[in-house]
């Protein structure tokens, strides 16, 4: 199999500098040993204004099905009736991948230590695949207009033509194989390599070894920078995994996280952070959040004396008490499709679960981590199917519109509006209030002035590490009450755990309702009730 990588240049910048790019001396051929055969690299020509390097790739087909017997495509059952009459040596496929990898992998790194900066400058491509084959799938098209969709959203010009099956006899139609030209006025040859390196066995839909587990990690790796962004990354992920289900979900998942956090100018590690790997402990989740509620509910008990504890029932945490909360104003409501955003590591779906009203329950989280927890703690493999048709768990992003939020009768956010930053808060307002636009919303968040009542929490500090603010009930009443009067709902605050009269409730609950009540309002203002008035209720 063949492929050549040309470019242009100029006295100044001459085309030569190919060869320190691909650490590949112009004025040789190189000759490299790899697992099914052997690689040359020479240069057709080689001077100031034009440069070409090739690599040709000579596949030892004996040794092919020897390395690769019950492998991948050497161990399908088409290939076990051709082994040795076959396609491999001659079309670029996941062989010629590997040995992009092997020959060329100091370049694909954009590292040329002999003239630093060069490997960053973009520069005129071409590349020339003459043979590429091309595995279809019903509903994927064809082998030109597969090729136009995987690369031309990269920038290439792409030119792409059909190989017919025998040029003596055209009636017998085209193969599955297509000529690949690519031009770019400006690319860096790293990026190209790489994407070389994933689509080609993408367009192949096959390996000639088998899909391992860490593929996924492979895949990610040569797609950084460019594949979650693209727009058939879904396309592409599964082609390049062979169609391994299981693994093409472990990567899409983290393809989407790459995407979200990009969008938000964060690291990976910032917007995945639900769940600490090293020490097992929840992070700045509800869940983590829960405990040290606890630790602080603990401290603050204590002081009615052991003996009381040892004689006394234990009474329901805040966390328990939050939940009963949420599940009595999700019957209010009369809700059955719930969308839980922020669901964490699944508490609240667990108790959503018992109640068989609610037939239709969403989980969505930004962490795959969370996510997986989720999965773990509900059980979901061993979920019997009917309860496990009521429950989907989905990766998205609460400061984005999210087509899968909408059409539910109502969404909880719980504990989640304090981990955004005062910046971010109005976006999520307008994808859940404003998009997703449920018939109900339950928001809660800690009461900022209930803090002083337990002494374990030093003075100014957040409950959580991970808590961008928090409101006092004044502050949380003004919030809900600007977002309901925006959006057209009503809203009931009310308290959550033991209440104070000086310092009110632990947490604050606030119901939104759409519509009730909101179009006999004032123009620009919403009916507000407010449980925790003497009164009962105040309308602002």
């Amino acid at each position: 199999m063949f492929m050549s990588i040309s470019t242009t240049g100029t006295a100044e910048h001459p085309a030569t500098d190919l060869g320190f790019l691909l650490h590949k001396h112009p004025g040789r051929v190189q000759r490299f040993s790899t697992a099914h055969g052997e690689a040359h690299v020479f240069y057709p020509e080689a001077g100031d204004e034009a440069c070409t390097a090739a690599l040709l790739l000579d596949v030892d087909p004996v040794a092919l099905v020897r390395k690769g017997r019950g492998k991948g495509r050497a161990g399908s059952p088409d290939f076990a009736l051709a082994q040795y009459v076959n396609d491999r040596p001659y079309a670029a496929s996941s062989l010629l991948a590997v040995a992009l990898r092997t020959v060329f992998r100091t370049a694909m790194k954009g590292v040329c230590e002999a003239r630093p900066g060069l490997a960053d400058q973009l520069r005129p491509l071409r590349i020339v695949l003459p043979a590429v084959p091309v595995g279809g799938a019903a509903g994927e098209g064809d082998g030109v207009a597969m090729a136009v969709r995987l690369f031309e959203p990269l920038g290439w010009q792409v030119e792409a033509s059909a190989i017919p099956l025998d040029e003596t006899f055209p009636a017998w139609g085209e193969s599955r194989y297509v000529r690949l030209e690519l031009s770019a006025r400006r690319a860096r040859l790293a990026d190209a390599l790489q994407q070389l390196y994933v689509l080609l066995p993408a367009l192949d839909g096959a390996k000639h070894y088998w899909v391992a587990p860490d593929e996924v990690d492979k895949l990610l790796a040569a797609g950084e920078g460019w594949l979650a962004a693209h727009p058939e990354r879904a396309l592409i992920t599964r082609r390049y995994l062979a169609r391994r289900w299981t693994l093409t979900r472990r990567a899409m998942e983290r393809l989407e996280l790459a995407r979200l956090a990009e969008a938000d100018d964060r690291e990976v590690e910032e917007v995945d952070n639900a769940v600490d790997d090293t020490t097992g402990e929840t992070g700045p989740d509800r869940g983590a959040a829960d405990e040290q509620e606890a630790a602080h509910e603990h401290g603050a008990a204590h002081e009615h004396g052991a003996a009381h504890e040892r004689t006394a029932p234990r009474p329901p945490s805040l966390a328990e008490q939050r939940r009963t909360a949420i599940l009595d104003a999700l019957r209010e409501t009369g809700a059955a499709r719930v969308a839980d955003l922020g669901c964490g590591q699944g508490e609240l779906i667990a108790a959503l679960l018992k109640d068989p009203r609610f037939t239709d329950i969403l989980g969505v989280d930004v962490s795959v981590r969370a996510l997986s927890a989720a999965a773990r703690r509900l059980r979901l493999d061993r979920m019997p199917e009917r309860q496990a048709n009521r429950l989907r768990l989905v990766q998205g992003a609460l400061t984005y519109t999210d087509e899968r939020l909408k059409g539910f009768d109502a969404a909880v956010l719980c504990e989640v509006i304090e981990h955004l930053d005062l910046p971010r808060l109005p976006a999520l307002e307008y994808a859940v209030f404003g998009a997703a636009r449920p018939s109900a919303v339950v928001v809660t968040t800690p009461n900022a002035g209930y803090n002083v009542r337990w002494e374990s929490l030093p003075a100014g500090r957040f409950r959580h590490a991970d808590h961008r603010f928090e409101w006092d009930r004044a502050e949380f009443r003004d919030w809900a009450g600007k977002v309901a009067a925006a959006y057209g709902y009503t809203v009931d605050i009310r308290p959550v755990g033991p209440q104070d009269d000086e310092v009110g409730a632990p947490t604050q609950l606030a119901l939104f309702r759409l519509g009730d009540g909101a179009a006999d309002a004032p123009a620009g203002k919403t009916a507000t009730m407010d449980s925790t008035t003497p009164e009962g209720g105040e309308t602002r």
